[in-house]
């Protein structure tokens, strides 16, 4: 896979070591010439030029790429670079990294975003999953399709506790896809059982989450009366 990164900072340079580890070809984009550090990641190819410019990318020949990633530290340029990516050169995937939390609601499929990654929210999130149970934690919002990522932590107390995972009435287009217990991960079959402090993760539409969450762990989410009363109706 062929993957350019507009912006050759830290973070830019740590996604092109992962990447390049994984076996992609990468191309990493900078206008500073300071950040032109080819001895940092030298299996990279690297490209002086402003990822702004349509003839910058041009010349980084990204009608060849399976993805782009905007990591540079301004996100006007990050929404730019997406939006010319996808409009003028058609690649698949988009990645659009968000500096600034207020600036989140811009980074939508309109500007070209496949994919936006936040690091407070991905901070924040950690820390919710670290130390809760009993509540859903969304860690990851998938663009194309209105699903999400999340996580859960089973109380002792859920109804589903020893039992199959393929007994658990989950909601519709929902799906468990890992179950993560000390330290080991398990891909979960119908037969598969769990357990008490395990840590689940979903797959699952924004509007289902609710509905899973009380299913998993009622006790700490109990259904609202008018809600009840309206389907009783």
């Amino acid at each position: 896979m062929r993957v350019a990164i507009a912006g050759a900072g830290a973070v830019g340079r740590s996604i092109a070591r992962e990447l390049i580890e994984n076996g992609h070809e990468v191309l990493l984009i900078d206008k500073s010439p300071a950040s032109i550090r080819p001895e940092r990641v030298p299996d990279a190819e690297w490209l002086l030029a402003d990822s702004c410019e349509l003839s910058s990318l041009e010349e980084a020949r990204l009608d060849k790429c399976d993805v782009v990633i905007a990591a540079t530290g301004d996100d006007k340029a990050n929404l730019v670079t997406s939006l010319l990516a996808k409009t003028e050169f058609g690649v698949p995937r988009t990645v659009g990294r968000v500096n600034h939390p207020n600036n989140e609601w811009l980074f939508t499929e309109a500007w070209g975003v496949d994919v936006n990654v936040s690091t407070p929210r991905i901070m924040s999130a950690l820390v919710e999953e670290a130390v809760t149970v009993g509540d859903l934690v969304r860690l990851f919002t998938f663009r194309q399709g209105n699903a999400n990522l999340v996580e859960m932590t089973l109380p002792a107390d859920s109804p589903y506790v020893g039992k199959a995972s393929g007994l658990i009435p989950l909601p519709e287009n929902c799906a468990l896809v890992s179950i993560l217990r000390d330290s080991q991960v398990y891909v979960p079959t119908p037969e598969q059982p769990v357990e008490s402090g395990d840590e689940l993760l979903f797959v699952v539409p924004s509007e289902a989450e609710d509905e899973l969450e009380r299913l998993l762990a009622p006790s700490a989410h109990p259904e609202r009366p008018e809600r009840a009363e309206r389907q009783d109706r």
